[in-house]
């Protein structure tokens, strides 16, 4: 399954239940935009599979790095997304 950036939805089989997507959500220690685009990214990506008939099941996150000293961190959010029937 890969997400398509054109079309904005999960790509896989066709019926399936539940879809999994990752976003790479990152934090700016010093500069603009300390976090909003990553935001706006996740809701965008919620947003889309919800058009698409499916509601976020779980989120979790994890610590996937850091850019160094000033750079800020970098988080991942897993979702799970259920069909809706």
């Amino acid at each position: 399954m890969a997400w398509d950036d054109v079309t904005g939805r999960a790509e896989g089989a066709a019926g399936e239940k539940y879809v999994v997507l990752q976003v790479v959500l990152t934090e700016k220690l010093l500069g603009t935009g300390s976090g909003t685009t990553s935001l706006t990214n996740l809701q965008a990506a919620i947003n889309k599979q919800a058009a698409l008939g499916y509601r976020l099941h779980t989120i979790t996150t994890t610590s996937s790095g850091s850019k160094g000293f000033l750079g800020g961190d970098k988080i991942q959010a897993t979702m799970v997304f259920e069909r809706i029937d």
